[in-house]
């Protein structure tokens, strides 16, 4: 039985590439990574009919987006295709493995059948890892990878990416974890891709930071400076400090204390440190989301002070200059300048092309809603929140947000009907997701993350040209992220061109010293 496929170039030679050798292919979002897969799986099941193709992904929606693509391009009957999930009780899932040819699944669900031992991968002559850089640490991806190298004489593995990691032994781990014999990179501007996309316009927008909420920010950073020192004073933390550091301070605290340890110090550093995380979370909302966002974080930790719920938020809501803080931030009226600016971007798209998608990312689900709210003011935009399953209460718990999978799908389908114009979008949208091409892409903030960035980037800019336009509120944190990731983003590209020059050349064990 003959299967029709029409792979581009770059595709054909990224197949041969991987035909005899475990490879892990980067490619730039919307470039057919899913075809490579494809392609290799025809390949492998025709030389071993006997032997299955498991093919990961890590949602449910992105495993069925897979599952729909392969039943597309494969006729009926030429191989028997099964979709494992958490719905399907376990000996029915054995029971399906048995018969199975081309199974697709979460990393979740093999990953506890093999723990469970009801089948083994020894019979597995291609393992696809799609969203493939989370082939690290605990994540079940890791777990099967091990298994798959431990069952089967001949492992076979093909990892997929838009971005494997900002630095070189992140991309080292992953490549040693999935056993990497090879592999293959192309970006946007690699003269065999380019031909195929479109231009992408990228434009950085600078916000001012708004004079009045300075007074505002000066108070939260002198209490937030009080309790860094305190910290230091403990000899707990040292030098510059950042966010991670204090997760990690706390983190670490908290196992002391489980662990026995009864330090009154530890007690005390705890207090400062929670303190000094809500503080630093505060400080984000005010400087990059929006005025109501802060209010409400503030009312929160009130809230929580009045229920006695820790001594950190009792401490905090005691604070004389935290609560002339939340009086003067209840007394203003102006909201953060981005939000205006987010209208004007769309307003701008719209006149241009009536006909105009966008996606606009934004770190929190509260910023979103507020950005959908704010746009649907005007009858042309019909904005959508896409956002996770769980549910989340805002506004005091006047309204919440969160999306199950079929919910998702049904916003989806929605924006590529054109019944909603902009998807106002948490990093849900970012990884894998079958989301139709869009005009324009907005960061609401920047994120200090190169996946994040290329991924959400990816969006646009593949059928017709795009732009990318990042808000960059001045002399705040949002211009440390965009640098960073901008410096990740080309420290990945330099350490994936050394690892790829090592396999290249026949170094087949990475050095990772």
């Amino acid at each position: 039985m003959e299967i029709k496929l029409t792979p581009r170039d770059y595709q054909k030679q990224i197949f041969e590439a991987c035909k005899e050798n475990s490879c892990l292919v980067i490619l730039p979002t919307g470039t057919g990574k899913t075809l490579i897969a494809l392609l290799l799986a025809i390949y492998k099941f025709e030389k071993e009919p006997l032997k299955k193709i498991v093919f990961l992904a890590p949602t449910r929606p992105l495993v069925e987006q897979h599952l729909a693509s392969f039943k597309k391009n494969i006729p009926d009957g030429w191989a028997q295709m099964d979709l494992f999930t958490g719905k399907t009780e376990a000996p029915q899932r054995k029971k399906i493995w048995q018969t199975a040819e081309f199974i697709f699944s979460t990393p979740q669900c093999i990953s506890n059948d093999l723990k469970k031992g009801l089948y083994d991968l020894s019979e597995v002559s291609l393992l696809i890892e799609d969203e493939c850089h989370r082939c690290l640490k605990n994540y079940a991806y890791n777990f099967i990878s091990q298994k798959y190298k431990e069952q089967n004489q001949k492992p076979h593995v093909l990892g997929m990416t838009a971005s494997p990691g900002s630095d070189k032994a992140t991309i080292k781990k992953v490549c040693e974890n999935l056993g990497i014999e090879r592999v293959e990179i192309r970006t946007r501007d690699s003269p065999d891709v380019k031909p195929y996309l479109q231009e992408l316009e990228f434009e950085k927008i600078d916000i001012d930071f708004p004079l009045e909420f300075e007074e505002v920010r000066v108070l939260m950073n002198e209490i937030y400076q009080d309790k860094v020192s305190d910290l230091k004073n403990m000899k707990m933390i040292f030098g510059f400090i950042s966010k991670t550091q204090l997760l990690e301070l706390q983190k670490k605290l908290f196992m002391k204390l489980n662990s026995g340890d009864k330090n009154p110090l530890h007690f005390s550093a705890i207090s400062a440190c929670s303190q000094a995380i809500k503080l630093q979370h505060a400080i984000e909302l005010l400087e990059t989301q929006s005025l109501s966002s802060f209010i409400n974080y503030q009312k929160e930790i009130f809230k929580q002070a009045n229920e006695k719920t820790s001594k950190s938020v009792q401490i905090l809501a005691k604070d004389v200059r935290f609560n002339k803080a939340h009086t003067i931030a209840t007394t203003l009226d102006v909201e953060h300048p981005k939000l205006n600016k987010i209208i004007e971007i769309i307003k701008e798209a719209l006149d241009k092309n009536p006909k105009s998608k966008t996606i606009i990312f934004a770190q929190f689900r509260e910023t979103a809603k507020k950005i959908a709210d704010a746009l649907e003011k005007d009858p042309r935009i019909k904005p959508g929140i896409f956002v996770g399953q769980t549910k989340k209460e805002h506004d005091g718990g006047k309204s919440s947000t969160g999306l199950n999978q079929k919910e998702q799908k049904e916003m989806i389908e929605k924006f590529a009907r054109g019944e909603l114009n902009v998807l106002c979008a948490t990093s849900i949208a970012e990884e894998g997701l079958d989301i139709p091409e869009v005009n324009e892409v907005v960061f609401y903030e920047p994120v200090p993350s190169a996946i994040r960035k290329i991924q959400r980037a990816g969006r646009t800019a593949r059928l017709f040209p795009g732009k990318l336009k990042i808000l960059v509120t001045k002399n705040t944190r949002d211009q440390s992220y965009h640098y960073a990731a901008q410096s990740k983003e080309k420290r990945m590209h330099n350490a994936i061109k050394q690892i790829k020059e090592d396999l290249d050349n026949g170094q087949k064990e990475l050095d990772f010293s």
